[in-house]
C-alpha cells in the first residue's frame, strides 16, 4: 500500500469513527450551552417528496415528545446533480414510500396532483413559522396525498419561502427532503429518525422508550421460496453495496432462493454524477448504519478505477471455482473495514488468499478484459427495471433499492 493510500485509510478511520462522533456531539452541546440556545431541529419538508409525506405524519408525534425547538423549511426538492434519472428516482420513490407506509401502518401516499402541490405549497408556505405547523402539515400533507379537497386557509406565494429553505438545506449540508439536522448530523425521514430519538434521550431531552418509528426487522421464520430467483446488484464502490452483501447471502440461504449476483460499475465509472455532499453524507451514514449492524467499518482504502477493474478482472476465475460470492465479500470488507488497497499486487493478492483462491492462478488474469461484457449485460439489466443505484434487488418482477429494504425483499419472497 502506498503512502498516500495509507494515510487515507487512517484518515477515513478518524471520520467514521464513534470517538470523534462523541467529539463532535459534546463540542456542539457545550457551544449550545455557551450561547444559553436551545436544541433546535432543523427539517426540510419537500412537498412532493413522498417520504416527506410519511415524515409528515409523525412530525407532530416527534415534536410532543421532545424538548427541542424544530425549526421547519420549506424546500423546491433535490438538486439535479444528486438525482441521475429524475423520471426513475420519482417512480421508485413513490413504490418504496408505499411499502414502506404499509410496513410502518402510516398513510399509504398516493401520486398527487400538481396544481394541488403548489397550492400546498402556498398554505404550508403561509403557516411556516406557526406554533402548530406540525398539525397543519399533518393535515394538509393527509389531503394532498390521498386526494382530496386541501383544508382552507391563508396562502402566499411560496417561492421566496422555497428558497430560503434550499439555501439552508445547501448551507448545512444536504439535498434531500424529509431530513432532520440537528448538531452537525442528518437524519433522513422515517429509515434514521430512529438515530436522533436515541441521540436526544441521551441528553435527557426526553423520556427513553421505544422510537416512534424503530428500525423494521426480517420476521423470525422465513418461508420457503426455492422457485425464486433474488437478482442482486451491487459494486465494490458502494459501502451500502457492503453492508448488504453478506447479509443478502444469509436472506437468500435461509428463504432458500437462487442468488444471482450482479455487479455493476460505481456510478462514478458509468458517468454519473454523485456531489461531494452527497458522498459525505453516505459515509457517515453508513458508519452509523455499520455500528448498529455490528459490522466492521471505517478503514477505507476506496478501490474506485484501477482497484475496481484488476477486482473485476478475476470475477470468472472465481466464478469457476465456486468461489465468486466468497471473493466478493473478501474484497469489499477488505477495502471498507480493512484498509487494503486493490489496485496493488499485495493487496489483492492478500484478497485472493483470503477468498480461497489461488493468486498464481489469478494475477496473469488482471489484463483479461471479459469482465466488462458481463458487467455491462449487468447494468442493461438494472436500467431495464428502472434503477440506476446500487444496492438494488429483483425478486419475480418487483425492484427494490436499498440496504436497508431487505425486509422489502423477505416480503417478495415471501409473497
Amino acid at each position: 500500500m502506498s503512502l498516500d493510500s495509507t494515510l487515507k485509510s487512517r484518515l477515513a478511520a478518524v471520520v467514521t469513527s464513534r470517538s470523534l462522533l462523541n467529539g463532535r456531539r459534546r463540542l456542539h452541546e457545550l457551544r449550545r450551552r455557551i450561547r444559553n440556545a436551545d436544541h433546535d431541529v432543523h427539517y426540510f419538508h419537500d412537498t412532493a417528496d413522498p417520504y416527506s409525506s410519511l415524515t409528515a405524519q409523525i412530525l407532530q408525534r416527534f415534536q410532543d415528545r421532545f424538548d427541542i425547538r424544530l425549526r421547519p423549511h420549506l424546500i423546491s426538492g433535490p438538486p439535479l446533480d444528486a438525482i441521475p434519472d429524475p423520471l426513475a428516482h420519482g417512480h421508485n420513490a413513490q413504490k418504496d414510500a408505499m411499502r414502506v407506509a404499509q410496513q410502518l401502518g402510516l398513510q399509504v401516499p398516493q401520486i398527487p396532483d400538481r396544481q394541488a402541490v403548489t397550492r400546498a405549497n402556498g398554505l404550508l408556505a403561509a403557516c411556516l413559522g406557526a406554533k402548530d405547523f406540525s398539525v397543519r402539515l399533518r393535515k394538509i400533507s393527509a389531503a394532498l396525498w390521498s386526494g382530496g379537497p386541501l383544508p382552507s386557509g391563508e396562502s402566499v406565494t411560496p417561492t421566496q419561502v422555497m428558497a430560503r429553505g434550499d439555501q439552508t438545506l445547501a448551507k448545512l449540508g444536504h439535498y434531500l427532503g424529509a431530513t432532520f439536522y440537528y448538531g452537525g448530523e442528518w437524519y433522513w425521514g422515517t429509515d434514521r429518525l430512529h438515530y436522533l430519538e436515541h441521540r436526544l434521550q441521551q441528553l435527557g431531552l426526553g423520556a427513553d422508550g421505544a422510537s416512534i418509528l424503530p428500525p423494521p426487522d426480517l420476521p423470525m421464520n422465513l418461508q420457503k421460496a426455492p422457485q425464486k430467483e433474488l437478482e442482486f446488484f451491487f459494486s465494490f464502490r458502494s459501502p451500502y453495496s457492503y453492508l448488504a452483501f453478506d447479509r443478502v447471502q444469509r436472506l437468500a440461504r435461509r428463504h432458500g432462493a437462487k442468488l444471482s449476483l450482479r455487479p455493476v460499475l460505481p456510478m462514478l465509472m458509468r458517468g454519473l454524477p454523485v456531489p461531494r455532499v452527497k458522498s459525505r453524507y453516505i459515509l457517515r451514514d453508513c458508519a452509523r448504519e455499520a455500528r448498529r449492524l455490528g459490522i466492521p467499518f471505517g478503514r477505507i482504502c476506496d478501490p474506485l478505477g484501477t482497484g475496481v477493474e484488476r477486482g473485476y478482472a478475476l470475477f470468472d476465475y472465481a466464478d469457476s471455482q465456486g468461489r465468486l460470492a466468497a471473493y466478493c465479500s473478501t474484497f469489499m470488507r477488505s477495502v471498507w473495514s480493512a484498509g487494503v488497497d486493490a489496485a496493488t499486487d499485495k493487496g489483492l493478492s492478500r484478497i485472493v488468499a483470503e477468498s480461497g483462491l489461488d493468486w498464481r492462478v489469478a494475477q496473469p488474469l488482471l489484463s483479461n478484459t471479459d469482465w466488462r461484457d458481463r458487467v455491462e449485460t449487468n447494468q442493461n439489466r438494472l436500467q431495464d427495471i428502472g434503477l440506476w443505484g446500487v444496492p438494488s434487488f429483483r425478486v419475480g418482477g418487483e425492484s427494490v433499492w436499498g440496504q436497508d429494504r431487505l425486509w422489502a425483499v423477505s416480503n417478495l419472497l415471501r409473497d
